[in-house]
């Protein structure tokens, strides 16, 4: 088996301690990787986050209170990052915000606008501050998206369009690096149990899916499956890949159909 070491490797995960992106620290941190998670206050337990990361090993994450829809706080961050290292070699683009949408009377052009600062904005801005401060872009950046620009969910409009934006600068983003040997990606994850998901759809909505839909445990994400994900392409195995969106799902969005429906309710 491949041994994937990313020692001497500096990582700047958006929203790093919570969900996907505390995944994807895990991962690569136990990859030996330092790692840089910023946070909103009052969303992190460093002293936790800090023994767990001690329990295998890993280099002590530094922790940076944040707001990624505020540029003074990205200079801030990036100030901060200066005091413990030359540059960042990998940036995964994490953080979401959305504000729910039930029905058009919802839509509010302040809400829409804030949700593309939060969702779509930072991976441009990051990543061309990073170089601003230090002179080089990372090797690796990856934006997180969601199967929500191809999938209905209700309340999901503006989660939706961010994310859709977020793939559309992830593409033009790879062209522009391309020339400083940049990998720009985007991984789509299909459904996985986060707190935020659980916010916009209930615990019912999951219930729902295993009694009436047929769906199993093994066909949703876990965020480990995500943290892995994340790790495999900031590994350098799959270097060969560079402007591409990715959907990283256990292939439900294809099995999910009326077919599945009817086999459910037939109990085959």
């Amino acid at each position: 088996m491949v041994q994937i070491d990313l020692s001497g490797k500096n990582v700047l995960i958006t929203g790093g301690t919570k969900g996907i992106g505390y995944a994807a620290a895990r991962n690569l941190g136990m990859a030996g990787a330092r790692l840089f998670l910023t946070f909103k206050w009052g969303s992190a337990d460093e002293d936790e986050i800090r023994r767990d990361f001690a329990s295998f090993g890993a280099p002590e994450p530094v922790f940076i209170q944040a707001d990624v829809s505020v540029s003074e706080d990205t200079n801030a961050v990036m100030d901060e990052i200066a005091a413990h290292a030359e540059g960042i070699d990998i940036f995964i683009s994490n953080v979401g915000f959305a504000s729910k949408t039930d029905t058009l009377a919802d839509y509010k052009k302040r809400s829409f606008f804030k949700t593309l600062e939060y969702s779509s904005w930072p991976i441009i801005e990051y990543t061309r501050t990073i170089e601003e401060k230090f002179g080089r872009y990372p090797e690796y950046v990856l934006g997180i998206s969601s199967d929500g620009p191809d999938h209905y969910y209700r309340g999901y409009d503006f989660v939706a369009a961010s994310k859709a934006l977020l793939e559309f600068f992830g593409e033009y983003l790879s062209a522009h690096l391309a020339p400083a040997g940049s990998k720009v990606n985007i991984i789509r994850f299909g459904m996985v149990r986060t707190e935020s998901f659980q916010l916009i759809f209930g615990d019912e909505f999951f219930e729902y899916l295993k009694k009436e839909e047929g769906v199993t445990d093994d066909m949703l994400l876990t965020p480990e499956d995500c943290g892995r994900a994340v790790l495999a392409f900031c590994s350098g195995l799959l270097s060969g890949v560079n402007g591409q969106i990715i959907n990283v799902d256990h292939g439900l969005p294809f099995r999910d159909n009326t077919m599945m429906r009817y086999i459910a309710q037939k109990g085959d």
